[in-house]
Parts: structure tokens; sequence; C-alpha cells
């Protein structure tokens, strides 16, 4: 399976600034790609594109090239916000994400490091890191073929970063889910990503030289 962005363009408003112009990319279900900006490019307007939740000024995304858009249904792209405390409703408890996801608690949930005494809770009771995993786990329900991960680790400490990411690594590498990881940060893409587009001046850009050295994580 691919997705596929073929000349995305948006600027806000009429006649307003431009964001970015003419981006085109392709993912595979097996790829982990990364999208490197900086603030202000509008990195998130991108991922929301990507998943369907905006429409893009010109150029449409393709998943096997099927419009994105056409398809009924859940959406098989799947988004992952930077802040899961605004993603989530306040007044349900964090059962209810789960279900929203068509997820329930197993192997899968586990992995992510999910307790069952969460359920119960409230966005208000947990962490910023617990609340992820919940997010995380969402996205993750039956039908997902691509996760948008959009600096979904930002705000957490690196041990936790290390834990969220292997875990859905793991997760995708297993279902065979594409993953595309939206961050300014080099290393973190490095880290996770078989492959890395620089996003500058409206463009996708290849970097060649994708090796590590040392993880950020040790």
């Amino acid at each position: 399976m691919e997705l596929t962005a073929k000349e995305l363009s948006f600027s806000y408003g009429d006649g307003g600034r431009q964001i970015f112009q003419n981006i085109s990319f392709r993912a595979g279900s097996t790829e982990r790609v990364g999208l490197m900006a900086g603030s202000g490019f509008g990195k998130t307007t991108l991922c929301r594109i990507l998943a369907g939740y905006e429409r893009p000024q010109s150029g449409a995304v393709y998943l096997d090239e099927k419009p994105l858009l056409s398809l009924r249904g859940k959406c098989p792209v799947q988004m992952i916000f930077q802040h899961p405390e605004q993603s989530v409703d306040p007044v349900r408890r964090m059962g209810h994400v789960l279900k929203e996801g068509g997820v329930q608690l197993g192997e899968m949930t586990e992995r992510l490091g999910i307790r069952r005494e969460w359920l119960s809770r409230y966005p208000r009771e947990l962490s910023g890191g617990e609340l992820q995993r919940f997010c995380i786990a969402r996205a993750l329900g039956e039908g997902t073929r691509f996760i948008l991960a959009d600096e979904i680790s930002t705000m957490l400490d690196l041990a936790t970063q290390k834990e969220i990411w292997l875990s859905l690594l793991e997760e995708t590498r297993r279902r065979g889910i594409g993953l595309i990881a939206v961050s300014h940060s080099e290393g973190l893409l490095r880290e996770v990503c078989t492959r890395i587009m620089r996003l500058e001046r409206g463009r996708a850009v290849p970097l060649t030289d994708n090796r590590m050295e040392g993880s950020i994580w040790m």
C-alpha cells in the first residue's frame, strides 16, 4: 500500500501567506518516513491534509491511487497530535478514547504501557505521556494503514520518548503500517525513520546522508 502526496499547496485565506507549494512525495506501508522542518513551516497543516482533516488549495492525497477524500468509513490514515490533551474529550473517561478507535485492552495496549485502572480516569488525571499512549492506541485501531506522528514526543522526557517510540515502531512493523514522523529534530528522525525529507522553501528535499552517530536516548 502506498500513500502519495501530489503537488500539495496551501496558504491561509485568499491571497494569504503561502505556507507550502507543490509538495510531492510517496510513502510505502513498510517505510518509516521522516518529514523535518522548523517552526512556522506548516507541518501540522500538512499532516492534517495527509490525514484528510483539511483540504489543500491544490493537489491531492492518494491511497493506492485512490483519492483519500473519496474513501468512506474510518480513514485508513490516522494522525497522532503533538498535544494529546487537546485531542481527547475532557469530560469523557479514558476508556472512551479507546472505544473511539475500536480498541480493547490487550497485547497492543499492554505494549504501550496502558494500565487497566487508567480507563476509569479523566484526561486531567493523567500525565501527558499517559495521555499520549491512549492517543497512539486509538490511532492504531483496526483498519489503520498509515500513521502520521506530528511531534508526538516533544513534551516528554527522554525515557518516556524512548518507551513510546519503541512501542509505536514495534506495532507498525508487526502490522505492516506505514509511518510518517514529523519533527523539527533531525536526531529523533534519524533514530526512528528509514529515510528523511527536509521541508524547505515549500518543497520536500531528500536527505542523502541518513547515518546516525549514537542514540539520542543513550
